[in-house]
Formats: structure tokens, sequence, C-alpha cells
């Protein structure tokens, strides 16, 4: 399995981006730079589109890839209801931009399929297992398992209690997020987010009931914050003897 990461950022500059991953160049998790970290082409590809949750960092794309992928056919989007309805609302309703579940006529840009936690569907071949992961706003993480069996684990925006999940996944490869250093421990908690020691903590548990910590990317970061978080970070790998590393765009990994 290939995930390559388009965005690896909580927030937009000139150099970074916000959440969006890409498995085999044909399903995206979440949608924070789904047009502006793929080519036309690429987006053409897309299969799929999974929605972890609502937040606008994590859906930003949604309207201009239905745009670039207008009279293309129609690509499905998973969302549970909440994030179905906000973005309904809010990102397509006609107002600021066509709506895109109904235009083009006969044949939208884009469809909502609704998921639901715990239950397991197929994607392209593809085994999909949504699991409920603790943030501010109902949220998600998704299990990835590929035709060979290999298996990702993305947690998309999630806070401490990430231990709840373990007994859903056995991953060969965890993506997670690190949004502040240790000093906004509190503020990380408040908005459903983790700082390196809450990530230890969070590490130690998959450890402790599955015998491993598997390879773990971390994603999210806010690019304020980040030399500090990578300084942290290497001290959580180094104690925990794993192998554990901040992502970056552009980044391939192969689970």
């Amino acid at each position: 399995m290939e995930i390559k990461i388009l965005g690896a950022h909580a927030t937009v500059t000139a150099a970074v981006r916000t959440a969006s991953l890409l498995v085999d160049g044909i399903i995206a998790l979440d949608a924070g730079s789904l047009a502006s970290g793929l080519t036309l082409e690429e987006q053409q590809r897309l299969k799929a589109v999974l929605l972890t949750h609502h937040h606008y960092d994590h859906v930003r794309d949604i309207p201009m890839l239905a745009m670039n992928l207008a009279y293309q056919g129609t690509l499905p989007i998973y969302a549970s209801e909440t994030a179905r309805d906000i973005i309904s609302a809010h990102l397509l309703d006609g107002g600021i931009y066509p709506n895109f579940v109904e235009w083009p006529e006969g044949q939208p840009a884009v469809k909502f399929v609704t998921l639901r936690a715990e239950e397991a569907f197929a994607v392209e071949g593809y085994d999909i297992l949504p699991i409920p992961v603790c943030h501010s706003v109902p949220a998600v993480g998704f299990r990835v398992t590929d035709p060979k069996g290999k298996t990702l684990f993305y947690t998309g925006d999630t806070g401490a209690g990430l231990a709840q999940s373990w007994d859903h996944v056995a991953p060969d490869l965890l993506i997670t997020e690190i949004s502040l250093p240790d000093r906004m421990e509190e503020w990380a908690k408040k908005s459903g987010h983790l700082n390196p020691r809450q990530l230890k903590i969070e590490l130690e548990e998959l450890r402790k009931a599955k015998g491993y910590i598997p390879r773990t990317i971390l994603i999210h970061m806010n690019p304020y914050f980040e030399a500090d978080i990578a300084l942290e970070i290497a001290e959580v790998a180094n104690e925990l003897e794993a192998q554990i590393s901040l992502g970056s765009e552009g980044m391939t990994i192969i689970a």
C-alpha cells in the first residue's frame, strides 16, 4: 500500500497544506488539500473520498475538487450524517459556489455516502472500518486494509482516549496527529488534540494491547510550533524505542 501525504498541517501557508492522504492513488482520506495537492489528472483518478469529520481544514478542497471533476462523472464522498449535513449546508449549498451534489444536472460532480462508526464497507477492493475517536466534534478514524492484507490506521484529529481504538486495529502503519507542544497540553486537551506527552501515553497503551508499536507518522502540526514538536517527538521515539516521525507534504510511505 502506498500512502502519499498531500497535506500534513493544521493550516495553510506558501509551504504547507491541510490534512489529506492519498492511498494507492485512488482513495483520499480527508480533503484538506485534494485540489491544491493533486494535478487535474490525479484528481480524475480518485475513486472515493473518506472524511473523518467536518472541520474546515479537513474538507476545504471539496468545492474546488468538485468543480474540477464536474462533467467527468460522480465522485462518492463517504461521511457521517453530521459531516454530510454541515458540508451540504455551508460549502455545497449553492450560495457561494454551485451545489455540486445536484450539479451538473443528471450527473452531479459528487454524491454523499453515509458511513456509520464500526460498520465496515468496501471501496475498490479495500476494506474500510470507521472507528470512533475522541475529538471536539463527532469524528472517526479509518482502518484501511488493502487487497493484500496490509493495514493503515489513520486517526484523523484525535485527543486523549485514542487507546479505545486499539481493540479494532493492528496496523502495519499508524498515521495520527500531533498539534501542539507539551507546554500547551491544556490547550490540546481543550480542543481535542494531542501533544507529544499524551501521544506517548496512547502509544504505550497500544504496545500493551498489541505487543508492538507500528511505524508512526504524525501530521496536523501547527507550523508555528513545529520545531518544538519535532524535538519533543524525537525524545518520545527514543524513550519508546519506536519509529515515530513527523510527516510532510509530498512524503510517500509504503505500508
